[in-house]
């Protein structure tokens, strides 16, 4: 077991999902409270990492952030070093990657908040910014964790953009995935079924503490 690729595939699933859950609220919020027809091409942006292969995303991105673009090169001068091939790189690579799995769940939550509360308390003067922090998020909160769930494993288990734009590099950007893979291409099976049964645990540890939460809340309502 590579327990220095476990304990930074960690790091990069709880920072990729503490960022998302900043980022994807307004974001969702926005989704379902906005008007105009540019939010159907919005929408389209946040759903594409999800129906886009990995490797395709991952090229986009060590293109972008490597030293062959302008934006890359300033990058890595106000760093002190490139975003490809390092972890901060990966950081920002999972974001874009898990964004959708992070959003879809917080707008259908918002989408389910009902309209007439809403429209009551734009009626009293609440703003956006009110609406979403007195109404919606509290109305919500299971989607919060749907979301910050999803995204924390969907961030454990990614491959593609993990390697094309960190690589394989032990301490910085090897991840649990990455080890699977060079455990099984150095036909270490023992040590495989090792890295492979970690994340199955935690994947399915995660998933039941989302539906158990939500079975409670439904047993409540019943009764």
């Amino acid at each position: 077991m590579d327990w220095q690729a476990f304990a930074l595939s960690l790091r990069l699933a709880t920072a990729t999902a503490a960022i998302l859950l900043v980022l994807a609220v307004p974001l969702a919020a926005l989704l379902v409270l906005g008007r105009g027809r540019w939010l159907a091409a919005l929408e389209a942006m946040t759903t594409l990492p999800m129906v886009l292969p990995p490797t395709v995303l991952g090229f986009f991105l060590l293109v972008l952030l490597g030293p062959r673009t302008a934006f890359g090169r300033g990058i890595a001068t106000l760093l002190g070093h490139p975003l490809a091939f390092s972890f901060n790189g990966l950081v920002v690579g999972s974001v874009i990657y898990s964004l959708p799995f992070a959003v879809q769940p917080l707008v259908a939550g918002f989408s389910s908040v009902d309209t007439a509360l809403v429209d009551a308390a734009r009626l009293l003067g609440a703003g956006p910014m009110r609406l979403v922090s007195s109404i919606l998020v509290p109305l919500a909160r299971r989607s919060l964790l749907s979301a910050a769930v999803l995204s924390f494993l969907h961030t454990i288990g990614e491959f593609g953009v993990v390697l094309m734009l960190g690589g394989d590099i032990p301490g910085s950007t090897r991840t649990l995935s990455i080890a699977l893979y060079d455990q099984v291409e150095n036909f270490d099976y023992a040590a495989a079924n090792h890295t492979a049964a970690i994340l199955l645990g935690m994947s399915v540890l995660a998933l039941t503490l989302v539906y158990s939460k939500a079975q409670k809340r439904g047993s409540v309502r019943g009764a």
